[in-house]
């Protein structure tokens, strides 16, 4: 039996990468969305669910596990009837925040830009199918 291979970090581009899984994970749009909901402090499941809007409590549910996984969630249970279950980041999601308000910040600055891009493309579209 040969021994484990080391982990090969530094080419996302192949399929095998951990960094690669990792860039998946937060390129997540659900992913995205809870970490936001979540960065100013605990939120419970249904509340997460009510502020996200448009997500399955199923997708809502493997997303949280998915993200506690890889340690940037943390999940809380209070013995209560029924129990109670809050949601919280972990330090280490702490960095990724910042990125992320930043990746939302260009978004809500040129989504103009990007709406006309696509109302342009499409109507060239419809432009040359009716051709």
């Amino acid at each position: 039996m040969s021994p484990p291979q080391p982990l090969r970090t530094g080419d996302a581009y192949n399929p095998d990468c951990p960094t690669r899984h990792i860039l998946d994970r937060i390129g997540d749009k659900w992913a995205v969305l809870v970490l936001l909901t979540l960065k100013d402090g605990p939120v419970r499941f249904n509340d997460l669910r009510r502020r996200i809007g448009a997500i399955s409590q199923k997708m809502l549910s493997q997303t949280l596990k998915s993200l506690e996984r890889d340690g940037l969630v943390s999940r809380a249970a209070f013995p209560t009837v029924p129990v109670t279950v809050e949601y919280r980041l972990t330090p280490l999601a702490g960095g990724l925040i910042g990125i992320l308000d930043q990746v939302t910040q260009w978004a809500e600055d040129h989504v103009g830009a990007i709406m006309a891009s696509r109302r342009a493309h499409d109507g060239a579209l419809t432009d040359a199918m009716a051709a």
